[in-house]
C-alpha cells in the first residue's frame, strides 16, 4: 500500500522513521491516518528530516519503496489547485450531480408512468375495435 510520510528523527533511538500520514486508497482517492504511525528506518539511512516521501509498504509493513514526494506533491498542485478546484467546489459540483441523478429518476418514473398509460390506453382501443367488430358483425347475421 502507498502512503504519505514525513520523516522524523526519533531521539531516543537515534534512527530516523517514517511518521505515515496519508494512504492511498485508489487511484485518486486518500484519506488522512488520525492515529500516530510510524516505521523505523533503522541507522544509515540518508534521508533528512522533515523530508516528504511516498513510501510502498509490503502487506506484511516491510518498507518495498521510498521516494521523494516533491514531484508528486508539484503534480498535486497543478492537477488540481491551479484550477481553484477546492473541497467547496467538489462538493458544488457532487451536489450537482445528485440533482440531477434525482431529476432524472423523476423523469424516468414519469416516463414510466406515461407508458403504463398508453399501453392502457392501446388495449382499451383494441377492446374497443373488438366490440365494434362483433357488433357489425352480429347486425350483418341480423339482416340476412
Amino acid at each position: 500500500m502507498l502512503y504519505l510520510a514525513q520523516v522524523r528523527k526519533n531521539e531516543f533511538l537515534d534512527q530516523y522513521q517514517l511518521h505515515l500520514l496519508a494512504s492511498q486508497e485508489t487511484e485518486y482517492c486518500w484519506s488522512m491516518i488520525s492515529e500516530e504511525a510510524f516505521i523505523l528506518l533503522g541507522k544509515g539511512n540518508t534521508l533528512s528530516e522533515k523530508m516528504l516521501v511516498l513510501v510502498k509498504l509490503s502487506p506484511t509493513g516491510e518498507v518495498e519503496i521510498i521516494e521523494d514526494a516533491t514531484k508528486w506533491v508539484l503534480n498535486v498542485v497543478q492537477t488540481y489547485l491551479t484550477t481553484g478546484i477546492t473541497p467547496e467546489f467538489l462538493q458544488q459540483e457532487a451536489d450537482k450531480a445528485e440533482n440531477w441523478r434525482q431529476c432524472l429518476t423523476l423523469q424516468n418514473q414519469d416516463l414510466a408512468r406515461r407508458s403504463l398509460e398508453l399501453e392502457a390506453r392501446r388495449e382499451q382501443i383494441q377492446a374497443l375495435e373488438e366490440s365494434l367488430n362483433r357488433d357489425k358483425n352480429d347486425q350483418q347475421q341480423n339482416n340476412s
